[in-house]
């Protein structure tokens, strides 16, 4: 029974916390049962550390991903979409700014805030008259200082203000807003394990979808599965049940990591029955993707269940496997269903695709380009020229992407690696010694691309 009625209140507060929007927001009340734009509703779901090979539509044959195959079906699938970086905070700040990691602000891993004035995905949307929300992790800035969700475009967030935190799945406390006090999450004190955070976040969604029904919002659900909890060593993977998996003959950890990417699929379920309870389907754009390649911590290999697919490396290489990412739009009535797209894209273009969409001028800036046309069928305006990435925990590693050729330096004073995706996605032929003249644009690319790099 303590248990039960614990459970009933982490959702009360859940509840009551995604209700604050109402009081929070600047907005009128809507008022009547008519929408306030004809604009979409956008979610974007960001998975932290899902791999390319993790579901079941990239070819995964042994976690099951029914829901997340049936977006792809009844949308657009991206085969050649690439995250921001190879890590978390450079690849979100890319993913929020519209600017790769050669132009961002947070190029590392370290945690530092984004500047005050740093158009986000959040301000664009608030731009178009958008109800907007962040769940789950933000990693960005921590409340009290700039970079903190309500200070740059959220009406309303709730999570794990850094990184570090996230990687406890069971935390006895959340961030809301930018109190610099962390509310306590009832049933996970003291080591206890009583209220999953990513199955609170997916409860606040569906809150914030109930909330702003009649007008326009943009949901940023940022969930950590399936990160490893790096403290708890080789039992890093943390879910509160393995479910069919406990019967695999399979490492624990791996069954787990299974057993979390399952129950990300449950979680997109239940943000889709919202919508159709809502009768919101067919309003609502939603992007399903990661901010980084499989990871090989907390007791799992990447390897184990092909997580990069037949793709080189993982987290924090720059090679296709450290990269590219699931990415995947659904918006019924508008996307043709079960197509499949080769443009390469990268999570930068974001910003101004979600411009596009909600009828907001982006910023002239920036590194992304809408890929809006698209998703209608339709040929895009612009095409990258080149796709940039660097890395910096192992020195200044570079990576570009111009047409089906792809460069990686693995050093200052390394030599350039040169792969022809096209014919060789594996990357396991270096053909820079055929090839000079491709090898000197990456080479003469390499020296603009990017901004200097503090203690470059």
């Amino acid at each position: 029974m303590r248990s039960i009625l614990t459970f009933l209140r982490v959702l009360v507060w859940v509840a009551a916390s995604c209700l604050c929007l109402a009081q929070n927001t600047n907005r009128p009340p809507i008022r009547g049962f008519e929408r306030k734009a004809k604009t979409p509703n956008i979610i974007l779901i960001v998975a932290d550390d899902l791999g390319y090979g993790d579901l079941g539509c990239y070819g995964q044959t042994r976690i099951r991903t029914p829901n997340l195959d049936r977006v792809a079906a009844e949308g657009m699938q991206f085969m050649q979409a690439y995250a921001g970086n190879t890590v978390c905070i450079p690849s979100r700040c890319a993913l929020m700014t519209g600017l790769h990691s050669g132009h961002g602000q947070l190029r590392s891993n370290n945690e530092k805030p984004l500047a005050s004035d740093t158009v986000t995905l959040a301000r664009v949307a608030h731009a178009g008259g958008y109800a907007t929300c962040a769940l789950g992790k933000w990693a960005l800035g921590a409340p009290g200082t700039s970079g903190a969700p309500a200070h740059q475009g959220f009406d309303e967030w709730y999570g794990y203000p850094d990184q570090i935190s996230a990687h406890n799945y069971y935390p006895a406390e959340l961030w809301r807003n930018d109190e610099t006090t962390p509310r306590i999450i009832l049933g996970n004190a003291n080591g206890k394990t009583e209220s999953y955070a990513p199955d609170l976040f997916v409860k606040a969604a569906q809150n914030f979808i109930k909330i702003n029904q009649y007008e326009p919002f943009f949901l940023y659900l940022a969930t950590t599965i399936p990160h490893a909890n790096n403290e708890l060593g080789t039992n890093g993977m943390q879910v509160p049940s393995l479910g069919a998996y406990r019967r695999e003959a399979w490492p624990k950890a791996e069954q787990a990591k299974a057993a979390m990417i399952t129950r990300l699929d449950d979680h997109v379920g239940q943000v889709f029955t919202e919508l159709e309870r809502r009768n919101l389907d067919r309003d609502t754009v939603v992007i399903i993707t990661s901010d980084n390649g499989p990871h090989s911590e907390g007791g799992v290999q990447s390897s184990f269940h092909r997580s990069a697919g037949r793709l080189r490396g993982q987290k924090r290489d720059l090679y296709e496997g450290g990269i590219r990412v699931p990415f995947i739009v659904r918006w019924p009535g508008h996307i043709k269903p079960g197509t499949t797209n080769g443009l390469p894209v990268a999570l930068w273009d974001l910003l101004p695709t979600v411009a596009e969409l909600v009828g907001v001028t982006p910023p002239a800036n920036l590194d992304g380009i809408s890929f809006a046309p698209v998703l209608f069928g339709k040929e895009p305006i612009r095409q990258h020229e080149f796709l940039y990435w660097e890395f910096h925990e192992r020195g200044y590693q570079r990576a570009a992407r111009m047409g089906s050729w792809k460069a990686v330096q693995l050093g200052p004073d390394q030599p350039l690696e040169l792969y022809q995706l096209d014919i060789d996605p594996e990357e396991f032929r270096n053909v820079a010694a055929k090839n000079p003249e491709i090898v000197q644009k990456f080479t003469e690319y390499f020296r603009t691309a990017a901004d200097p790099f503090p203690g470059q």
